[in-house]
């Protein structure tokens, strides 16, 4: 079945992927789910949310063996995404950790490899496991996450550092902290933003402000909240664990939020003032 179009975003090499994918966090960890959400991604794709990303350390790698097996025979259909440890981060471990993700994937590469957060291996170390990668065809883009304004600076300084393509942070409509400095520098570096938990893992949608905003426009408070994410110019990727979840979220890439509403979401949600550090989940 081929996938409907979901909108997209590009990445600095101008490739185009889907703007809103799909998380994995906490999935395939409980076997009485499993059908569930492997039925849950695979209607993902089918509406258009290619992009799946995931990581080694989501269920000691049991998130990635799900994805594995929901997308058996669907490989060439999605974006795929999985991300190294801080601490397996040095040159040979980056390779190790990739093969070891490519392993439970089932497939022999990734589309986007990420760090996951900054660790104590210098990112030369994590850079130079990159390279080795993508010369040998196993990663076809590399990215961080979890990194700031001062660690991407210091990265584009490197060797080779300014091929970056992907910064994943934590962003939503409480977590603006981003919109200070770190969104504007990666739109002057040309590196795509890519938010996880953009809606705050279901925190803030008992909010009054986006609650009204979601009656007035016929829409979800969640899909509001995913429509404001992608509205900024960024690639969303919320979890997505059960085909209604995954329907509700396909519904806010056609939600376009009018002048009216997102004045009432800033006031409810305030933009940053001044610089924040960086916040994570």
């Amino acid at each position: 079945m081929s996938a409907e179009s979901a909108g997209t975003i590009a990445l600095p090499s101008g490739e185009e992927i889907a703007a809103a994918g799909q998380g994995t966090w906490y999935l395939g960890e409980d076997p009485g789910r499993r059908e569930q959400e492997i039925a849950a991604l695979r209607l993902g794709v089918d509406l258009g949310m290619t992009v799946v990303d995931t990581a080694e350390m989501y269920g000691d790698g049991a998130a990635e063996e799900l994805v594995g097996e929901a997308l058996r025979g669907r490989r060439d259909e999605v974006f795929l995404v999985s991300k190294v440890l801080p601490g397996h981060a040095d040159r040979k471990g980056t390779v190790a950790a990739c093969e070891g993700s490519l392993r439970r994937l089932g497939t022999d590469r990734l589309d986007l490899y990420l760090l996951h957060w900054r660790g104590r291996w210098p990112l030369e170390e994590t850079l130079a496991g990159f390279t080795d990668l993508m010369e040998a065809g196993k990663i076809r883009y590399w990215g961080v996450s979890n990194l700031d304004v001062a660690d991407m600076t210091e990265l584009a300084t490197l060797p080779g550092g300014d091929a970056v393509a992907v910064d994943q942070v934590l962003y939503n409509l409480s977590r603006r902290g981003v919109e200070w400095d770190l969104l504007p520098w990666c739109r002057e570096a040309e590196v795509t933003v890519m938010a996880y938990s953009p809606i705050e893992q279901g925190r803030i949608l008992g909010a009054e402000a986006l609650g009204a905003v979601a009656r007035a426009l016929g829409a979800t408070p969640a899909q509001v909240a995913l429509a404001w994410v992608l509205e900024q110019g960024v690639s969303a990727i919320p979890r997505s664990g059960s085909p209604d979840h995954v329907r509700e979220n396909r519904g806010a890439v056609d939600l376009r939020l009018p002048t009216e509403a997102l004045e009432v979401l800033d006031e409810a949600f305030p933009p940053p003032t001044a610089a924040t550090p960086l916040e994570m989940l």
